[in-house]
């Protein structure tokens, strides 16, 4: 029997399952250290790379706030690198120039249009609100949705079940035929576990499994789905 069997609903993260956030934090951040006066060179944007995912499997695990954490990871950075600047003047310009456009991964337009021929699609993310509102209206994403759900705007992050309550709440659906889509284990994959949902684990960059974070069902681009279900 196929997991898929029975789901009509697909909650699906947003960045990197859908929208290639790597390519845009290069171009917003760099634009955004440039403007403060600092020379984003790739050896800075490498430490600040490491030290932005790192912060923020602190937040998944409730370790720090939001509003923290979007000053932090710059002060941890010049703190690093030794650079003598007010790091709350990058923090502010980097969201302002990451919420100004999107870039879809290959073939997840496409892939969206389809699954939203066969299942009801709402977009769970974490992230700011402001922030990630900005790059979905610079797309057509919302043609094909039913709804978005920003962390921000639902007083918790995945992986909480907090999160995924509130969805449910607002969608007013059967978890039972719903599954979380994503390309994070500990975000998406966790949470839609802990949530009770079927989870399907979006291996775009080949990442070795977890045995700790075990997915109903791994693909390597959105569009597989398509692939394991005839719904529709």
């Amino acid at each position: 029997m196929n997991k898929l069997d029975g789901i009509d609903t697909l909650l699906i993260d947003l960045d990197d399952t859908i929208f290639d956030f790597g390519k845009a934090e290069g171009i917003a951040v760099r634009a955004a250290f440039a403007e403060s006066g600092v020379e984003p060179s790739d050896d800075l944007l490498w430490d600040y790379s490491v030290i932005n995912r790192g912060i923020w499997k602190e937040l998944e695990r409730g370790e720090i706030t939001r509003e923290v954490l979007l000053v932090e990871r710059f002060r941890r950075l010049y703190e690093k690198r030794g650079i003598d600047k007010d790091p709350s003047v990058v923090a502010r310009l980097y969201p302002e120039k990451l919420s100004k456009g999107h870039y879809w991964l290959p073939g997840a337009r496409e892939a969206v249009i389809e699954l939203s021929k066969r299942y009801d699609i709402y977009i769970a993310s974490n992230g700011t609100y402001w922030i990630q509102y900005g790059r979905i209206k610079t797309s057509d994403l919302e043609s094909f949705v039913k709804g978005v759900f920003i962390s921000q705007e639902m007083g918790a992050d995945k992986p909480s079940p907090l999160y995924f309550d509130e969805c449910f709440k607002r969608m007013g659906r059967d978890r039972k035929r719903c599954a979380m889509v994503g390309d994070s284990l500990t975000s998406d994959i966790l949470g839609g576990k802990n949530a009770g949902l079927v989870t399907v684990w979006v291996n775009t960059n080949g990442l070795e499994p977890d045995p700790s974070i075990v997915p109903d069902i791994t693909v390597g681009k959105l569009g597989d789905i398509l692939t394991l279900t005839d719904n529709g």
